[in-house]
């Protein structure tokens, strides 16, 4: 995609006040949301070219390269912007089945039973074994 053509669409993305978009990563086979992220324009851009996700970690101030060091990464299959244009929908092949920092399928493995939050969803690997820090 040329220099001009990425200047037109990536500014119909309604950025917030920080430069950032929300973004969901669901899985291209079964439907399950993964993970919600967010992208700067940065992070769009890479995450188009690479065919892979790239999100704007808050925490760390700086692009993350989804997998970087456990080796999950995101393949794209289709990206997606909603009727506000303020979010963005990836539909991701991931690696490893793996998209939670703590060894989990999904980022989404809590419920709310009775009044209290409940993990739904096993452990697949221990953290520790994933990021060697």
């Amino acid at each position: 995609m040329s220099a001009p053509d990425f200047a037109q669409w990536i500014e119909q993305v309604q950025w917030n006040a920080e430069g950032l978009a929300p973004a969901i990563a669901q899985d291209s086979t079964s439907g399950r949301v993964l993970t919600l992220a967010w992208m700067n324009r940065e992070a769009l851009r890479e995450t188009i070219r690479l065919g892979e996700a790239v999100y704007w970690s808050r925490s760390r101030n700086k692009l993350w390269h989804k997998g970087e060091e456990s080796g999950h990464v995101q393949k794209v299959r289709e990206l997606r912007m909603d009727c506000d244009a303020d979010a963005l929908l990836l539909s991701v092949e991931q690696s490893g089945g793996i998209a939670c920092h703590t060894g989990r399928e999904r980022c989404f493995f809590q419920r709310l039973e009775d009044g209290r939050w409940v993990s739904t969803d096993p452990v697949l690997k221990d953290p520790k074994l994933i990021y060697r820090k």
